[in-house]
């Protein structure tokens, strides 16, 4: 049992805008070819908000259009879903205030308020910004959309799994992203739903391991503070309903190294010409340290974002 539905899932995707629907996913040879794997890269970076996560932001707020709520939304973020939720709640007439931690990355600061968000900066991390987006919405009366606990962000993800279920291959494995787990559990359970035999493995920094180190333990356990390049899954705790889906969705969670990372960056770029945030190529880190476990089979990966600041690609990367 989970809190997600197929149904609600296969209905969540007209109330998607077409520029988030229906990404390029395709099996990339020069990739394959480098990881003794034959790779599906599913490309979620080519829209208005580089990012998987205006599915999820799009459900939210036609849900809150159909019941009438009201227009102003509030959420914390890392950037990404700040970004998504001033783009679509531009364009949908909605207020969007977003809570960030005084050390988000100033890329994705700038374009949320680029996107018509007032972005109200924190000091601490991202459980701090979470703090005073609560009180936000507590105050003003401002929906509160907090990722992946909010089931609409899930379910919005889940569309992705319904695309990748057009394919006309078998998957053999799909390697989601990690961070607060909407993706893991919304592209999870909707593939599943048409191919039960893939194997769902979700990625995770080993130095940001909260909710990878919750799921192996079956449990919610503390985790440190993470201390990683992938701001997008820099997450230091695990909610617990999502951790519930997790554990019925997920075959396996993987943690991988900052080094793996960056050389996934490396290949990807190298191989498929695509620039993506270190968020986005934990799946290739992933095959990298399991190259055995992955070997010849057929393997989907999300590149779930490229909000990343061009010098910053340069210096990882070291074009």
């Amino acid at each position: 049992m989970t809190r997600l539905s197929i149904d609600r899932i296969k209905e969540a995707v007209p109330k998607i805008g077409g520029v988030f629907r229906n990404t390029p996913q395709y099996c990339c040879p020069h990739l394959s070819s480098a990881l003794g794997c034959r790779i599906i890269l599913k490309v979620e970076t080519l829209n208005p908000v580089r990012c998987f996560k205006g599915r999820g932001t799009e459900v939210v707020l036609a849900n809150l259009e159909e019941a009438g709520g009201g227009n102003t939304v509030v959420c914390a973020s890392a950037g990404n879903l700040g970004q998504a939720l001033a783009y679509c709640g531009n364009n949908r007439g909605f207020g969007v205030t977003v809570t960030a931690s005084s050390a988000a990355n100033p890329l994705k600061i700038e374009r949320m308020r680029a996107l018509g968000a007032t972005v109200v900066l924190v000091e601490g991390q991202i459980e701090e910004a979470l703090a005073v987006a609560i009180a936000h919405s507590q105050k003003t009366g401002a929906f509160l959309v907090e990722d992946s606990k909010n089931i609409d962000t899930c379910e919005g993800a889940g569309t992705i799994g319904l695309e990748l279920a057009t394919l006309p291959i078998s998957l053999d494995s799909v390697l989601i992203s990690l961070g607060a787990g909407a993706m893991a559990t919304g592209i999870g359970f909707a593939l599943k739903s048409h191919s039960p035999d893939t194997k769902v493995c979700s990625i995770q920094p080993q130095n940001a391991p909260a909710l990878t180190r919750s799921y192996l333990a079956g449990e919610v356990v503390e985790s440190l503070p993470p201390s990683t390049i992938a701001d997008g899954v820099a997450g230091r705790y695990a909610i617990p309903d999502v951790l519930a889906d997790m554990l019925e969705i997920v075959d396996d969670a993987l943690l991988v190294e900052e080094d793996s990372i960056v050389e996934g960056m490396k290949l990807l770029y190298k191989h498929s010409g695509l620039i993506v945030e270190p968020a986005a190529a934990l799946g290739v880190a992933s095959i990298l340290e399991n190259p055995d476990r992955f070997r010849g089979q057929t393997v989907a990966t999300v590149l779930c974002g490229s909000n990343v600041a061009p010098k910053d690609f340069e210096n990882w990367v070291r074009l």
